[in-house]
């Protein structure tokens, strides 16, 4: 019987994710997307950013954690200056149903002063998915906004100096 409970379960929660194609979407503007903060409370992107540029490192698995400490460790190492917003993004209502008993989960892995810069997107998460695509689902998306919230930096492919760099060079042009 649990078995079987599993398997239905199991079902459910695949039943509830699309698979979307990957893209480019440099130049492009950033749809609103809400969310909250593991602080609890509630943000928009762009909107509530105010004016500023940010980097958003999008995650859409648990998985996505891996590439986005390497982000978070490339930037502190090389001192880049930019706002810089963890974004567990997750489609489906299964997972909305179970969104307190997820960012608790990530509350117990985040210190306590970083949680403000981490924004979970549940509703919205089909959006965000849709924009950016979410094939090869554990690669984290860096998409760096301008001040009005025109993508101006994309990358898809996991983690590289080379890609870091040129995020940099762009950070340093602003």
């Amino acid at each position: 019987m649990r078995a079987i409970v599993l398997g239905l379960l199991a079902l459910f929660i695949c039943g509830c994710s699309t698979t979307y194609p990957n893209q480019s979407v440099t130049g492009t503007q950033f749809p609103k997307a809400s969310g909250e903060t593991l602080e609890g409370e509630p943000l928009t992107l762009p909107d509530d950013l105010n004016g500023q540029p940010a980097l958003l490192l999008i995650g859409y698995k648990q998985d996505s954690q891996f590439d986005i400490d390497r982000w978070l460790i490339g930037l502190d190492m090389t001192q880049t200056r930019i706002g810089v917003y963890e974004v567990p993004t997750i489609q489906g209502l299964f997972p909305r149903m179970f969104s307190t008993m997820i960012n608790n989960g990530m509350r117990a892995g985040i210190p306590k002063p970083l949680w403000k810069g981490v924004v979970t997107v549940y509703q919205d998460g089909d959006k965000v998915q849709s924009y950016t695509g979410n094939e090869d689902p554990n690669n984290a998306r860096v998409v760096l906004l301008d001040e009005s919230g025109t993508v101006i930096y994309f990358y898809d492919d996991g983690f590289s100096v080379e890609a870091l760099n040129k995020l940099r060079a762009i950070v340093a042009k602003r």
